[in-house]
Formats: C-alpha cells, structure tokens, sequence
C-alpha cells in the first residue's frame, strides 16, 4: 500500500533556482478567521524541479480541461484583475457543506 496525501489546496509556491516548493495546506479543524470559516494550516511541502512541475502543470491543465468538458468544473468569465490575483475556478453546485472552499 502506498502512503496518500490529501490537501485543500496549495497556500504558496516559491521558486529558488531550479527548484519549485508548493506549501500544501489543509482547513484547520479547530481555529477560525474572522468571518468563522476555517482555516487554513500549513500540513506539508512538495519540492520539485522546474522540469517536473513544468510537467505537472501540464497533466493538471489536462485533467481540469477533461473536467470542464465533463460538465464538473465551469470557468469563471474573464474579467479585469490584477496579475497578483489567482484565477478561480468553481465546481457544478453539489451540496456538500463539507466541499472544500477551494471549490466553492
């Protein structure tokens, strides 16, 4: 059996050189933001050459563009954002209050 990993998402992606580090966090169970929704805690880092996460960005970008075909996934419409700013991609509505926030 091999050890598996589940993340919310990715907090940070810092690239040194020829190496890529994403910070993978996790909605805390216990501690609360002003607005009382979780959390987000650091759980562990991924650590990748350029090549590699150059690479892992392509089956991703493959992988979401199969969802969105699949009717899963929907893009957010084009507007004016500042380049800082992430793009955010919404999930057909499922009900679920334990859905990620990342897919709301």
């Amino acid at each position: 059996m091999h050890a598996e990993l589940y993340t919310d998402g990715v907090d940070e992606i810092t690239v040194s050189g020829s190496i890529v580090r994403l910070d993978l966090v996790s909605l805390s169970p216990t501690e609360r933001d002003d607005n009382n929704a979780p959390k987000r805690a650091f759980r562990q880092r991924l650590i990748l050459s350029v090549d590699a996460f150059a690479n892992s960005v392509e089956v991703m970008q493959q992988a979401l563009q199969s969802l969105v075909a699949a009717g899963v996934v929907r893009r957010n419409a084009p507007e004016s954002r500042p380049a800082t700013q992430p793009i955010l991609v919404e999930t057909a509505p499922s009900g679920s209050p334990n859905a990620s926030v990342n897919f709301r």
